[in-house]
């Protein structure tokens, strides 16, 4: 009998003890698992290995290329075991107990409403970083809170809509990869749905809440080279999100140019996220 769900972790350096501890949650579920490491050095042989010893496949690469070729090795994967669902787990992120199950419960229900396969994407509602809990903006239909975008931990992807929409964007490298594939879900139709009552516990990057005119913003500290590829990979999809839900492009928008000026004004390494940023302005280069 095929799985409903399979997992991916996509690993670069490592954390060896929490690498094993979401791999071995990830088993107590019985969720077939792959790590799919992205060019780590040697230094990391160890916690990479502690894995496999668990009967968890692991895929090293002699060269980095970014998170969305991780992703997409996961996607295979489940294709192969004829999986429903792909569920997508950052190595430094923690879900609860019997995460994978409730969501699959939450799209069963849902699909009493909306139509079998309409839901593509199920995340839970809340993401608790060290800074504090962050939820998305919402969307009531027929009752149930979709959205338009969620971050790839923790989240289950339908792999023939995934599929058909071309999985994960590796041209974009690391940033907004998870934007891209929801934007492709959204324009072939289907549903980002949430789950409010779950939570997961993830790092985004080494981020503070602050409150600014009433209203939370996240200063993220990416590095400088981070800062360029988030500005110049917003930009890129900006066309065709704009397209979809102008509502929705121009919020991403303000939250990047927000989160831009935190960089530049705030945060360590002011000058080097500056031009950073001026980088990422610059018009991309061909795709392909």
């Amino acid at each position: 009998m095929s799985p409903t769900v399979a997992a991916v972790v996509p690993t670069f350096r490592p954390d060896g003890a929490h690498l094993l501890s979401v791999v071995t949650g990830l088993m107590q579920e019985s969720v077939p698992c792959l790590v799919v490491d992205d060019a780590s050095p040697c230094t990391f042989d160890r916690a990479l290995a502690s894995v496999a010893a668990e009967g968890v496949g692991v895929v090293r690469h002699q060269r980095n290329k970014g998170i969305a070729r991780s992703l997409n090795e996961g996607l295979r994967f489940a294709a192969s075991l004829g999986a429903e669902w792909l569920l997508t787990v950052d190595q430094d992120s923690s879900l609860p107990p019997g995460h994978a199950a409730a969501l699959v419960e939450a799209v069963v229900m849902a699909e009493d409403n909306l139509g079998d396969g309409q839901v593509s994407a199920v995340a839970a509602g809340v993401i608790s970083d060290a800074s504090g809990a962050l939820g998305y903006p919402t969307i009531m239909r027929k009752g149930l809170p979709i959205t338009e975008e969620v971050i790839q931990t923790g989240t289950l992807w339908r792999v023939d809509a995934l599929s058909a929409t071309g999985g994960f964007d590796e041209r974009l490298g690391i940033d907004a990869v998870d934007a891209a594939a929801c934007l492709a879900l959204r324009s072939a139709g289907r549903v980002i749905l949430l789950v409010p009552d779950r939570s997961l516990g993830h790092r985004l990057g080494n981020s503070a809440q602050i409150r600014i005119l009433g209203r939370v913003v996240v200063s993220s500290g990416h590095s400088p080279e981070r800062r360029e590829t988030i500005i110049r990979n917003r930009l890129r999809l900006f066309p065709a999100e704009f397209r979809q839900s102008p509502r929705h492009a121009l919020r991403t928008l303000r939250r990047t140019a927000v989160a831009t000026a935190l960089a530049v004004s705030i945060e360590d390494d002011r000058w080097a996220k500056a031009r950073g940023a001026l980088r990422g302005l610059r018009p991309a280069g061909p795709k392909g």
